[in-house]
Order: structure tokens, then C-alpha cells, then sequence
């Protein structure tokens, strides 16, 4: 597959943005979604509508047959030691509250502490406060470098005896760095500490071989891999699954149910209360076969040229300052988030959506580092495999004609 190829996959890339070309690189936010997974989620919607695992009825086998195949094709792709490791859910956000609660319940208690980093998204943050709070552990942080890496050098002595777990995002969707998340698995393994890592960024442009890492939980969100929105995986080690309680109560969850007490059921239902999403959940294949499809080698070394040139000209410009610069640059993605002196982020962004180039501005859900870059937001630009080298040019372009319009 080449990249004409690729893109006549993606039904909006063909769009117009006020009669421009549509150049689309807000994809840390949400990729866009092929045919593939379109067409899924419309051939079940309109043919297989019906609840999973309860009826027998032909159209409810066929609705479970593929919400089921779906968690195969993730327990492939995640190399999971067994599909009842893969718990489906509405996103990366569900599965992290989904074990802030249940780990939290079953293994903190007063004075254990719970570690973040610095770069995490609020959603890697504030279930980790919420637990805290509830279950009066001390929440510490792990800071990052002036060029946005992880200060593994400081992570030895944070990590103490009552240290439970630690939540570390695979790549920052601010700064675009590759931790390395394998790393820490050892170093916190060594000193009997659990890890969560949060794939959302790292689904899609890395990949991850969980049994590999070595990490008790990993979490994504299917939007941010071509899938429908509304779709999630949580990942968890099966002993672990085995031990924590339920995060809901209703149906599917349960094996009895009496008024003298509730029996739940095995793994993964345990964790899947009431009505999945039928339609959303098995889109999760066809988009993973594709991400699977884009390792190509032809394909990569494309992509990481278009990062490369990126990256070098943004680092060249003196009235730029980026945020998350690598050391190499085999721990950077192709997301670059950065500020102009004298011009506010987000009328950059306004005056590149007017010329067709859509990118994000703001805090990115990540407030606390902006507070350690002492800045108020970001403009971020995130490349897609499906995004060309002709893109990457006519955006560098417009970023140097919107700033002349402003500074």
C-alpha cells in the first residue's frame, strides 16, 4: 500500500475547509476513520442490532460473534496472554477510573502512595486524586527534564515501600516523547510496585507488547486508533483482575443473583456491566488490522521523514520554542506542540483553520505541564500516517504566514 493508496481509505481527508483542502493534524485529539470501520459499524447497526450474550436468537449470536472476535483481535495485537485480559469500555478515561476504583479497593490503603508523572493527561491524573482522597494515600509525581523527559534518575528514590502503582503515559500527547515505559516496568517491578500505562498516544504509532513491557495494566481509547469513538480496552494482568472487585453493578457482570447475595461472573464480564456497545466495540478489528497493515516498512520510513523535516524546521526557527525535544529521534512521534513568541496559541490556530489546516490549541488536558513550561497552552500539530510530505510543507508554510500576520 503506498499513501494515495492509504488516504482513499479515509472518506474526510477528501474534504475542504472554507473551500480549501482539508490538511488534518489534530489526530492526537482523533484520528480519522477508514471504510473499513465505517462500513463495520453501519453493517451492524443495521443488521445485527441486538444485546450480546443473553438471547438465542440468530441475530443476537451474530451481534456477540463480533463483539467477541473483537477482543481476539485485541488480545492479538496486544499480545495478552489471554483474551480474558482484554476488558472492553467506553475509553482510555473509563479503563484508568476503572482501575483507579477497583485497585484502589482491593490493594491501597492509608499512607500508600500512588505515583504520576509530570507530562500525564488529566485523565491519568485526577482518578489517581479521586482515589487518593478516598482512600487517604499520598499522591507523588515524577517531573520531567526541560526538554520533556522523564526523570528517571529520581524515580529510584520516589519509589518506596508503600509505593502501590505507578500510571505513565507510553508517549505524552503534549510532548510527543517515547518513555520508556519497559524501563520503569523493571525499575518499579524491583521494588514491588504495580504499573499502569497509558497507551492512548502510543496504540497507534508504536504499538505495544504488554507481555513484553511487562506492565499490570495498559489502556487505550479505540478513536485514537481509527476506531468509533465511545470504544475502549483496559488490559490487565489476569491475577490482578482476578483479585480487584467490580468497578459497576447490573447486567452481564454477575453469575446469581440473590437477595442474600451476588456471585460475579468470570473474567472479562466481571468488569463489563449492562449493554456494550454493539455497534462501536467490533470496529475495534478492522481498525487494528489496519494499524497493523501501516508497520509496513515503506510506509514508516515515509512517516518518520515527514517527522524528520518537521521536526528540523520548527527546531531551526528562532521564534519558535517546541516542547518534548528528543534525543534522538527514535523517542519522538511526529506531534509537536509548541509556542511563538508574540502570538497567542489559539489565534494561530484560527488563522490556520482558515487556511485549511486544522491543529489543536490549548492546555491539552495537561494543566500541570503547562504550569512547569510556565505557559497558558500550546499549538499542537499531530501527524497521521495517512498525512503527506506535501501537507507537512504547505503547513510549515502557513504556520510562517500566520505568525508574520500576528508578531
Amino acid at each position: 500500500m503506498n499513501i494515495e493508496q492509504l488516504r482513499k481509505q479515509f472518506p474526510a481527508l477528501s474534504g475542504t475547509v472554507y473551500g480549501k483542502p482539508l490538511v488534518y493534524l489534530d489526530n492526537a485529539a482523533t484520528i480519522q476513520r477508514p471504510v473499513s470501520v465505517i462500513d463495520k459499524w453501519v453493517d451492524l447497526t443495521e443488521r445485527h442490532n441486538a444485546n450480546l450474550h443473553r438471547a438465542v436468537h440468530k441475530m443476537a449470536a451474530e451481534a456477540t460473534e463480533e463483539y467477541e472476535s473483537a477482543r481476539d483481535a485485541v488480545r492479538a495485537f496486544l499480545n495478552a496472554g489471554s483474551r480474558e485480559e482484554v476488558v472492553f469500555t467506553s475509553g482510555a478515561t473509563a479503563s484508568i477510573n476503572l482501575v483507579a476504583f477497583c485497585f484502589g479497593e482491593a490493594f491501597v490503603k492509608p499512607g500508600d502512595e500512588i505515583i504520576v508523572t509530570e507530562a500525564e493527561h488529566h485523565s491519568n491524573i485526577v482518578p489517581w486524586q479521586m482515589m487518593c482522597d478516598r482512600k487517604g494515600a499520598i499522591l507523588k509525581v515524577l517531573p520531567v527534564d526541560d526538554d520533556g523527559h522523564l526523570r528517571l534518575d529520581l524515580l529510584d528514590d520516589l519509589l518506596t515501600d508503600r509505593s502501590r502503582l505507578l500510571c505513565v503515559a507510553q508517549i505524552s500527547n503534549v510532548l510527543g516523547i517515547v518513555n520508556p515505559v519497559k524501563e520503569i516496568v523493571k525499575i518499579c517491578h524491583s521494588k514491588g510496585c504495580a504499573v499502569l500505562v497509558d497507551g492512548a498516544q502510543g496504540i497507534v504509532h508504536t504499538g505495544t507488547d504488554v507481555r513484553d513491557v511487562g506492565c499490570d495494566f495498559y489502556v487505550f481509547s479505540g478513536h485514537k486508533v481509527y476506531a468509533a469513538p465511545g470504544t475502549g480496552v483496559l488490559y490487565g494482568r489476569r491475577d490482578l483482575l482476578e483479585q480487584i472487585p467490580p468497578y459497576m453493578g447490573g447486567g452481564e457482570m454477575i453469575a446469581s443473583v440473590k437477595f442474600s447475595g451476588t456471585t460475579y461472573a468470570p473474567l472479562p464480564g466481571k468488569f463489563e456491566a449492562g449493554t456494550q456497545n454493539m455497534a462501536g466495540t467490533p470496529t475495534l478489528k478492522p481498525a487494528l488490522e489496519l494499524a497493523e497493515t501501516l508497520r509496513d516498512k515503506e510506509l514508516t520510513a515515509y512517516a518518520d521523514s515527514i517527522r524528520d523535516y518537521v521536526l528540523g524546521a520548527l527546531m531551526s526557527d528562532e521564534r519558535i520554542r517546541l516542547y518534548g525535544v528528543p534525543r534522538g529521534t527514535s523517542d519522538k512521534i511526529a506531534l509537536f506542540s509548541f509556542t511563538v513568541k508574540g502570538a497567542h496559541h489559539e489565534d494561530l490556530a484560527l488563522l490556520l483553520d482558515k487556511m485549511g489546516i486544522a491543529v489543536r490549541s490549548g492546555q491539552m488536558c495537561a494543566e500541570p505541564l503547562m504550569d512547569r513550561f510556565g505557559v497558558t497552552g500550546m499549538l499542537r500539530a499531530s501527524f497521521a500516517p495517512y498525512n503527506t510530505m506535501e501537507e507537512a510543507e504547505h503547513f510549515l508554510q502557513s504556520l510562517d504566514r500566520a505568525i508574520k500576520m500576528l508578531v
